[in-house]
């Protein structure tokens, strides 16, 4: 009883934490807004019906039914008609349609504020910085949220203490794990190194890390090494021979190298010791780096989510194996949440620290996905401004007469049909997170 109860405050502590980065993520958006003197009639967590709102001043603040998103409302999001376009007519096709309905609907907003306060009449750069206000709070979240993991709770990494030693020397490219009498026996053992000695030297040459004890075998398979390990209280030195076993080639993070399809193997020095694994409190300069590589994954995903939809798909309705690294939808992240918190044997601050973790990657998601320059993204409106800070210098260069706001409402149709995507992507990975779920269980 008490795991599910767990679960579901996992789960509840991932919503919590999803609605307060979008409204970080809309306050972003407000705060320059305001400051930039356009009038915004709504900052709204949530979609749907409304749940509770109170109006301050000009803006009415307030939480929907389902906190999946939010929005502000800036008077004027988009340029009136222009001279001479012809007005709507029952001729009048349906993308021409959704496109006057928007100016309508932006020029309802903009009813009895003067043009200055409005969203599409502000300086390109002013545009820029408030729709990128909103991405970027993500951003400055999810790093606040990478230093309180990596600088508060520390992270899990490999000491000098042995946890476990092998009985034998199994070749990677062997598909066992159990021993056979022809395997040679492991050399640690042999040599009498213990589980929970602490290995202090190799050769004379101090270990501070078990960096330091891989970099002291890898390269001495053959010859006859002294450890120095510290056990009860003393030193012990022990004469151990490295045996030259098979390795599978590993990258900057881990993953087995493959050339045309075939994991590479290597020979390296081998004695059959496992490390004792501790938390460590990392440098705040490790919290850019750790930034950094989450955008890149995300990026990485983003770029090739067609592919990735497909084996999403392929997962879900032909009962394939899904990828940990591939997209997930908000119930697969909180179906994780709620694994982790009920994981009753883990101390609850790892507990804690993977629950911030989880947070910090949505953040990061968020400032990636809504970067993408598409409407009605915040990376969407973003290119309106650039591509009109383009023309309009353009036309200065040529003598031209200004050519006024790019007509933004003309995108409207691409603002659909993303829509239409996205409403569609999400229901597939809700689908495959229910039925073929990502987890983190064995």
């Amino acid at each position: 009883m008490d795991s599910v109860l767990l679960y579901v405050l996992g789960v509840v502590i991932l919503v919590v934490g999803l609605a307060a980065s979008i409204a970080l993520h809309e306050v972003g958006h407000l705060v320059p807004a305001k400051r930039f003197g356009v009038r915004v009639g709504q900052y709204m967590i949530g979609f749907g019906p409304t749940l509770f709102s109170r109006r301050k001043g000009e803006t009415e603040y307030g939480l929907k039914a389902i906190p999946l998103g939010g929005y502000i409302s800036m008077a004027g999001m988009f340029p009136p008609r222009r001279e001479g376009e012809a007005a709507r007519t029952a001729s009048t096709g349906f993308f021409d349609t959704l496109v006057q309905d928007a100016r309508e609907v932006s020029a309802e907003s903009a009813e009895g504020v003067g043009e200055d306060r409005t969203f599409y009449r502000l300086p390109v750069w002013k545009r820029i910085v408030i729709m990128l206000g909103g991405p970027f709070m993500n951003l400055l979240l999810a790093a606040v949220l990478y230093a309180i993991v990596l600088c508060g709770f520390g992270v899990a990494q490999p000491g000098t203490t042995i946890s476990s030693l092998s009985e034998c020397v199994i070749p990677a490219s062997q598909d066992r794990t159990t021993c056979e009498a022809s395997d040679p026996a492991a050399p640690a053992a042999a040599a009498g190194i213990e589980p929970g000695d602490v290995i202090v030297a190799i050769d004379g040459a101090p270990i501070a890390s078990w960096a330091d004890v891989q970099a002291g075998i890898r390269d001495d398979a053959g010859q006859e090494l002294t450890f120095t390990v510290e056990r009860d209280g003393a030193e012990v030195d022990l004469q151990v021979t490295p045996l030259a076993t098979e390795r599978y080639v590993t990258d900057a993070d881990g993953q087995i190298v493959e050339v045309d399809g075939e994991p590479q193997v290597e020979t390296v020095g081998f004695i059959g010791i496992g490390p004792q694994y501790e938390i460590v409190q990392q440098s705040i300069a490790e919290v850019p780096v750790a930034v950094g590589d989450n955008v890149v994954r995300v990026a990485q995903v983003i770029a090739t989510l067609p592919v990735r939809l497909v084996e999403v798909a392929q997962a879900a309705f032909g009962g394939g194996e899904r990828d940990p690294e591939g997209p997930i939808s908000v119930v697969g992240v909180g179906r994780i949440a709620g694994e982790i918190a009920s994981l009753d044997q883990v101390p609850i601050a790892e507990r804690a620290s993977s629950m911030l973790g989880i947070l910090a990657s949505l953040n990061v998601a968020l400032f990636v996905f809504n970067l993408v320059p598409l409407m009605p993204l915040d990376g969407g409106h973003v290119l309106g401004a650039v591509l009109e800070a383009i023309r309009r210098g353009f036309a200065r260069l040529r003598g031209k007469p200004d050519p006024g706001p790019i007509d933004t409402a003309r995108w409207v149709p691409v603002t659909l049909a993303v829509t239409v995507v996205l409403g569609l992507m999400s229901a597939l990975l809700i689908y495959a997170d229910i039925i073929n779920p990502i987890s983190i269980l064995p």
